[in-house]
């Protein structure tokens, strides 16, 4: 069976979908991943690339990117024409190239390529969940920053978000499917289509870190987490580590806060408080005997060496800096960010968030003092986590006939 797996956004998106083409080529199946193409190297043996010339976390991170995110209700949603409408074009040419040969397509909600594909060419395909997106009555949908609006309300909050997005977001994917794909426009949200349809989800989270809902339907899967094996060190990053006491990693991912020079400064300031070594990621932090600035190095590699991961919240980062087993400090941007961060709260493996707009060095080192409070909880958590077969568990709901 030859699949493809879609993988958009940044390492923390992508990563999970390599894991699960190296999981269905490890079955014997012909597997493309299809992701941005710096992520070449994380598609790994027997495992086809192709390469997107579009990323879109580079969109995110640019400085148009940035100044669109920042414009305001009118301006955000004029930027979908001006910023995102021209790379998605390119975007879906690129899709459909890769996925056109393909028996079955894995593809997350985002952009519901997997029933554009489906419409256009017939392909079976299963949706991709990397946070729990499916409707419950236990907590709200992720992207809304409460902890629970009722049983009924936190129902509907998962339609509420999926209208407010086909409305943002529903002409420019319907021109796409008619410019591109040569396809009839929706008239409706596809995930409401997709629900109706009973197409399989995979939600690759865990059960110990989200609970499976009662009310999920049985087409919708909580596998736990798809994770790759850590591949080696970061060049002189092993002397470091060796040197002295396990530092703490500070790195937001493709997240840029608006003060790029001010939280950097809050982190240093935080790292000589709490007198904890560091190594830094993505911030114009000084190096010095105790603080390491790195580029891309492996989150599997490295976040098992350290005393803390203080973290932006995205899910893919928080699932490995979980199954590290050391304390997680999330300070959140936004998306589903929150509520990863009373997630990690909530299982005692880390102190209450610190939204990155309030991140101070008081604050920081506040929270990296207190993280050796959460030691035992983190490591038991991490131990459980080592011990599931999240990517088995999604390959065989695949292989099941």
């Amino acid at each position: 069976m030859r699949v493809a797996v879609l993988g958009l956004g940044s390492r923390g998106d992508v990563q999970p979908c390599a894991a699960l083409a190296h999981g269905l080529a490890a079955r014997g199946h012909p597997v493309t991943l299809v992701a941005p193409a710096r992520y070449a190297s994380q598609a790994g043996p027997g495992v086809t690339f192709a390469p997107l010339g579009v990323d879109p976390a580079e969109v995110v991170a640019s400085e148009e990117g940035r100044r669109w995110l920042r414009s305001g209700p009118l301006g955000f949603v004029r930027g979908f024409r001006t910023v995102v409408e021209p790379l998605a074009a390119t975007l879906v040419k690129e899709v459909d190239a890769a996925c056109a040969p393909a028996d079955l397509v894995l593809a997350p909600a985002l952009g519901a390529f997997g029933r554009h594909l489906h419409d256009r060419y017939g392909t079976p395909y299963a949706i991709l969940h990397f946070q729990p997106s499916e409707p419950t009555r236990e907590f709200p949908n992720p992207l809304i920053p409460l902890t629970t609006l009722g049983p009924l309300a936190n129902r509907a909050s998962y339609a509420l978000i999926e209208r407010l997005g086909w409305l943002l977001l529903g002409r420019m994917v319907n021109r796409l499917r008619s410019s591109v794909w040569g396809l009839r426009p929706l008239r409706g949200s596809p995930f409401a289509a997709d629900r109706r349809a009973r197409v399989p989800v995979l939600c690759g989270v865990s059960p110990l870190v989200v609970p499976r809902p009662a009310d999920w339907p049985e087409h919708v899967h909580l596998t736990g987490y798809w994770r790759l094996p850590g591949r080696g060190g970061c060049g002189g990053l092993e002397e470091f580590l060796a040197a002295g006491p396990a530092p703490v990693f500070v790195g937001f991912g493709s997240m840029v806060p608006d003060e790029p020079e001010r939280v950097a400064a809050e982190v240093a300031g935080a790292l000589r408080r709490a007198r904890m070594r560091g190594v830094v990621q993505g911030l114009p932090v000084a190096e010095d005997d105790d603080v390491r600035v790195v580029g891309e190095v492996s989150h599997e590699w490295l976040f098992p060496r350290t005393a803390a991961v203080v973290h932006h919240g995205g899910a893919g980062t928080t699932g490995t800096a979980l199954a590290a087993g050391v304390p997680n400090v999330v300070c959140p941007f936004f998306s589903d960010q929150p509520f990863w961060a009373r997630r990690v709260a909530a299982l005692g493996a880390g102190p209450r968030p610190l939204p990155v707009t309030g991140l101070t060095r008081d604050g920081l080192a506040a929270r990296l003092i207190d993280s050796r409070e959460y030691r035992g909880n983190a490591a038991r958590l991490g131990r459980l986590l080592h011990v599931e077969h999240g990517v088995k568990n999604a390959v065989d709901l695949i292989d099941r006939p």
